[in-house]
């Protein structure tokens, strides 16, 4: 049994971006860019008029009131760009190409117009209101770098690079085993004596696609070795990671280590000095990665969030520590003694602080939904009181 840190360590030192591919840039969203994104174009391609307007010379404004014909109009989406003679105005709109020659834009709110001319009476200011060509950005501009997550934001750039696909990583294919007798389909549980609903794969499943994952299936296995065998079989066909969710204690229908030892599981580790969360393993079969959480549903959801949410994030091109930013707040209660392991209890932020939740046992499933936080406890640390500081990890 290894520590918690030594434990994430190894976890990390998996959580390498998986090779890239090429997607088009609607299904792009949230996925990571493998390269740098570049500018095909200037933007704007020519100069554009910020405003609604009139696009006239300085010149032709030196003395006020001015009267000037109408001699262009210049719509967005206009291919030709007109040229304003002397003595003359150009009707522009926003996006509009501002006409060569035109020194700024006169917002049109303070333009009159009678006819074919357009009076100006009072002074324009000192806005042009005119973008010019590549002011946004060149040809050949890295709009977005390597690395990148395409958010909503990260999006629009990148479909004004003017591209209609991308090279992003891979999302990690995942497969998620529920091992367990007594677990039923949601839906089904009191029709089946005996049984309860099979809850924990929704919340990995959840968790796993929030970090960049991609959940090919969720299957639910009864506890026959021959049956548990030939799903993990199919499992590292399909997956670059299965979770195995139970089966990973010490009782005589654990099977979730011995499914995949035919198949040449090379454990990484086999147990971590926390608490929820003793059982938890990982390693590696047939060259897929294989991580195996408790069945309890809090202690499976602990150590998913502590192991899971980097690994698969790591393998999406993510930052893997950006999951993992502990920081520290003060107490609103106070906290038991902690026992002889690593120590993660739930918590619940409460204004500028924080308190431990009351229930704080590994199969509880309301209470686990109430958490906010993860509060850290170092084994055999003593009581704490309100008003002293805990370090916490979003949850």
């Amino acid at each position: 049994m290894i520590d918690f840190d030594t434990a994430l360590a190894l976890v990390l030192n998996e959580a390498r971006p998986l090779p890239c591919e090429t997607v088009a840039l609607e299904a792009a969203g949230e996925r990571v860019l493998a390269a740098d994104l570049t500018a095909r174009g200037d933007a704007p391609r020519t100069a554009v008029s910020a405003m609604d307007g009139y696009a006239v010379r300085d010149i032709d404004l030196a003395r006020l009131p001015a009267r000037l014909p109408v001699a262009a109009v210049a719509f967005a989406g206009r291919a030709d760009v007109p040229v304003l003679a002397p003595g003359t105005c150009a009707r522009v709109f926003t996006g509009g190409p501002t006409p060569h020659g035109a020194d700024r834009v006169v917002v049109q709110e303070i333009v009159g117009r009678e006819g074919d001319d357009a009076l100006f009476e009072v002074s324009p200011g000192p806005g042009t209101h005119i973008r010019a060509a590549g002011s946004d950005f060149a040809t050949g501009d890295v709009l977005l770098a390597a690395g990148t997550v395409l958010g909503f934001r990260a999006m629009v750039a990148a479909a004004a690079a003017d591209v209609p696909a991308v090279s992003v990583v891979r999302k990690p294919r995942i497969v998620i085993l529920g091992t367990g007798d007594e677990l039923a389909e949601p839906g089904q549980a009191l029709e089946t004596p005996g049984s309860i609903p099979e809850s924990v794969s929704f919340g990995v499943a959840a968790l796993a696609r929030q970090c960049g994952g991609e959940v090919l299936a969720r299957r639910r296995l009864t506890d026959t070795p021959e049956l548990l065998e030939a799903a993990a079989r199919l499992a590292l066909d399909e997956a670059d990671l299965v979770v195995v969710t139970g089966g990973a204690s010490v009782g005589e229908k654990d099977y979730a280590r011995a499914m995949f030892a035919p198949l040449g599981l090379e454990l990484i580790f086999s147990k971590v000095a926390i608490k929820p969360g003793k059982p938890v393993w990982f390693g590696r079969a047939g060259g897929v990665l294989v991580l195996g959480l408790p069945g309890n549903p809090t202690s499976a959801l602990v150590t998913a969030r502590l192991f899971l949410a980097p690994l698969v994030a790591g393998l999406a091109g993510r930052n893997p520590a950006a999951l993992l930013q502990w920081r520290d707040m003060t107490l609103t209660a106070p906290l038991k003694p902690c026992g002889d392991r690593e120590t993660f209890e739930r918590g619940r932020l409460a204004g500028d602080g924080v308190a431990g939740l009351e229930v704080q046992d590994s199969a509880t499933q309301k209470a686990l939904a109430t958490a906010d936080v993860l509060i850290r406890r170092r084994p055999g640390a003593g009581g704490l009181g309100a008003g002293d500081a805990v370090a916490i990890l979003d949850f």
